[in-house]
């Protein structure tokens, strides 16, 4: 699988933020500024800790840790980072 599923979902967060329609992420993202950062980080937190009880259990880390990367995106979004960004990190840590 290529980084296409990615950038299709990161695609449809930045058409969430900027066309807001009656969903979650719209909504989340359009709260007043502080406050809707503040709901993002809490759930990545949540999620966070959700992965963490998965591993320990052996069960649903897949499903979790898609969680953890969709809010971990949805932050990106909201804060305006590029995805390329994010690869471009990656590839200077692959070394």
């Amino acid at each position: 699988m290529s980084d296409r599923i990615i950038r299709e979902v990161y695609q449809v967060l930045e058409g969430r933020r900027d066309t807001p329609i009656d969903s979650y992420t719209s909504n989340l993202m359009q709260d007043d500024d502080k406050l809707a950062e503040d709901k993002i980080l809490e759930k990545i937190g949540e999620e966070a800790a959700e992965v963490i009880i998965a591993s320990k259990n052996d069960e649903n880390l897949v499903p979790e840790a898609a969680d953890l990367i969709f809010h971990t995106l949805l932050l990106l979004v909201y804060k305006g980072v590029d995805l390329d960004k994010l690869y471009s990190e990656f590839e200077k840590r692959r070394g």
